[in-house]
């Protein structure tokens, strides 16, 4: 049985179909009212993920893991905060986006899979795999935040 060091092909195809996956799911979740609950769930199902960490092939130092953390929601997620907006229309909260919107998905993908080639030449598979993750979970819980502001922002001038 071949190890997971000798399928950095596997891994590149199953990065591009997760990201084409992540792609349909974003434009599909355009054309729906945003809830508190669509806000909150993502991370939160998102951070069961971590659970890789338990075995010992993704494990990664603290200081690495922080620091991807870090690069994912201050450098990543910016073009993600900076490109939706919520706006109020017709007494539901819907998330507006500019047409680049999906230029920006694409390239944060192709960025993510360079950065990914490079690193995974240099650690393995697995922490590679580990180290991604925990970007592309500091890009989501920054952005998710961002959006949770001003979901409660526009729902208490409603109340208003």
């Amino acid at each position: 049985m071949p190890s997971f060091d000798s399928l950095p092909i596997a891994s590149m195809a199953a990065a591009v179909v997760g990201t084409l996956a992540v792609l349909a799911w974003r434009i599909r979740e355009s054309r729906r009212a945003v809830t508190l609950r669509s806000l909150v769930i993502p991370p939160l199902g998102m951070s069961t993920g971590f659970s890789m960490f338990v075995v010992p092939a993704f494990r990664i130092p603290w200081s690495w893991g922080l620091a991807a953390f870090a690069l994912g929601a201050v450098v990543f997620a910016y073009p993600l905060v900076a490109s939706p907006q919520l706006t109020l229309d017709g007494g539901v909260i819907m998330m507006r986006r500019p047409r680049w919107f999906l230029v920006v998905l694409l390239g944060l993908a192709a960025v993510r899979l360079g950065l990914r080639e490079y690193v995974g030449a240099i650690i393995s598979v697995q922490q590679t795999a580990g180290l991604f993750f925990v970007l592309a979970f500091g890009m989501i819980v920054r952005w998710r935040a961002t959006l949770l502001l001003e979901y409660r922002r526009l729902t208490s001038a409603v109340l208003q």
